[in-house]
């Protein structure tokens, strides 16, 4: 029990599942501080088939991107005449998303155009100034947490180069008739063959197609 004072002076007694009760009503801003760019993941399944209610889906592979997410926040991205040079952050690339590098981790063997991808953990990045935008896939490692000193892994785009690129590939650039708050990443029209992988900003989206390799 804690105690509590009343407005004549008298103390009372107050339960302590009232205040636990209390507390766990309070508002996410009182608890936690929240991230301006949370960490994001999308993730499907390519290559396998449905069996059976009780075996499910079998014989399938996991493809996953690993992104941060800004938010908009009233921003026109894309309609800024200086886009390019804001989302770049004085880097060569963007880094398509927010804080840590995207990460892109496949399963199984890709094709994605005429370049074979093979399974792996690689970095992701979209060359703005290309047009139309390119996708680029590098061998790049991602740096978990920040460290100026690791020259040899990136933290977003900051030190990157193309000596490490294992694709660019042409995106293909529309605008949907919704705009998207938060930056995602998805797996679009995905079969057991293929899909497309794609991303969604503000009025944008950008993808390229992908299938399984032989």
């Amino acid at each position: 029990m804690l105690h509590r004072p009343t407005s004549y002076g008298v103390t009372t007694l107050l339960p302590l599942f009232l205040l636990v009760s209390a507390l766990s009503e309070a508002p996410a801003s009182a608890q936690e501080r929240r991230i301006m760019s949370p960490a994001g993941r999308s993730a499907t399944q390519i290559g396998g088939s449905y069996f059976d209610p009780v075996r499910g889906f079998v014989n399938d592979k996991w493809l996953e991107v690993r992104y941060g997410r800004p938010l908009t926040r009233g921003r026109d991205i894309f309609g800024l005449d200086d886009y390019r040079e804001a989302l770049n952050d004085g880097a060569e690339v963007w880094r398509a998303g927010a804080n840590h590098t995207t990460q892109f981790i496949t399963d199984v063997p890709l094709l994605l155009g005429d370049t074979r991808l093979e399974s792996g953990t690689y970095t992701l990045f979209i060359d703005l100034a290309a047009s139309p935008w390119e996708l680029i896939i590098s061998s790049w490692p991602a740096q978990t947490t920040y460290d100026e000193g690791n020259l040899d892994a990136l933290w977003g785009a900051y030190g990157y180069t193309d000596e490490r690129d294992l694709l660019r590939m042409p995106m293909e650039v529309e605008t949907p008739p919704w705009t998207f708050d938060q930056l995602s990443w998805q797996f679009l029209d995905v079969t057991e063959t293929g899909g497309r992988l794609a991303m969604f900003w503000d009025d944008t989206m950008a993808s390229v197609p992908f299938s399984l390799a032989e």
